[in-house]
């Protein structure tokens, strides 16, 4: 993340009052438009992160730049993107870490490759869309720059993983209707003790999922889904806010154990 005065090009965040966000890109001579007034660029651009600044309405609005979380809700789009609280826990529970060598399939608007990125893993992923693989490469490269460790080949995992001698994966993170099919490419593909992560949104297919990985060389298998509530905290008024991100999708992690196992009985 970069430092210093805010410059043309980036991206920053404004947040009124009431808490609501726009993203925009800085550009000279440019100006914010809403219903309450303007802002013009030239007033953003050289201030500082957390800045306040005063729109033509008097409206005003704290300047920063955009988290990862800010990044992924508002970043161009074509497929669903994941939730953050699902990010977040994809990302701990594969234990992806900086320097792991990981296979994404299904990369759709590039919500987890960032995510995946901005940890210090290096991802290729594997899209069947031109247009999604595009979208991502923008949407990864806006965030992490040009120089990230991030590629997308069109290539249906289904079909298989291509990895060559002494060049497996680490992680192997699957975000499309079928894992269950790609569960022995995964198995051939990971180094020992490798992990395997899938997201789904209904049971049926975790179910289907299960049932695969229950035949195959992984074990240590996990699923769980996150549930997000934030609270009203106001003086004394004390409470759960009245509307929560609940049911968003199964996470659901594996580690190939088998095949040192079977070598040792």
């Amino acid at each position: 993340m970069s430092g210093g005065p805010l410059q043309p090009g980036e991206r920053v965040v404004l947040v009124d009052r009431k808490g609501r966000k726009y993203t925009i890109r800085l550009a000279a001579g440019a100006e914010f438009h809403t219903h309450t007034g303007r802002v013009g660029h030239d007033v953003l651009i050289g201030r500082n992160d957390g800045a306040t600044v005063v729109g033509t309405g008097g409206t005003r609005y704290v300047v920063v730049r955009p988290t990862l979380s800010d990044a992924v809700v508002g970043m161009p789009r074509g497929a669903q993107v994941i939730y953050p609280k699902d990010l977040g826990a994809i990302v701990i529970g594969a234990d992806i870490r900086s320097g792991c060598r990981v296979l994404e399939a299904g990369v759709g608007s590039g919500a987890l490759s960032m995510t995946m990125v901005s940890v210090g893993a290096y991802v290729i992923g594997y899209e069947i869309r031109e247009d999604f693989a595009q979208r991502a490469r923008h949407n990864v490269e806006a965030f992490c720059g040009e120089g990230a460790d991030f590629r997308v080949e069109i290539r249906d995992v289904y079909e298989g993983i291509e990895c060559g001698a002494g060049a497996q994966f680490d992680r192997v993170v699957l975000d499309l209707p079928e894992p269950w099919r790609v569960v022995a490419h995964a198995e051939a593909a990971l180094v020992p003790g490798g992990l395997l992560a899938s997201y789904l949104p209904t049971i049926n297919q975790v179910w289907e999922l299960r049932s695969a990985l229950e035949h195959s060389s992984f074990g240590l298998v996990e699923t769980v889904e996150v549930l997000h509530r934030t609270w009203h905290i106001e003086g004394r008024s004390v409470r759960p806010d009245h509307r929560m991100v609940a049911h968003t999708g199964f996470i659901t992690t594996a580690r190939l154990v088998g095949a040192e196992r079977a070598g040792t009985e």
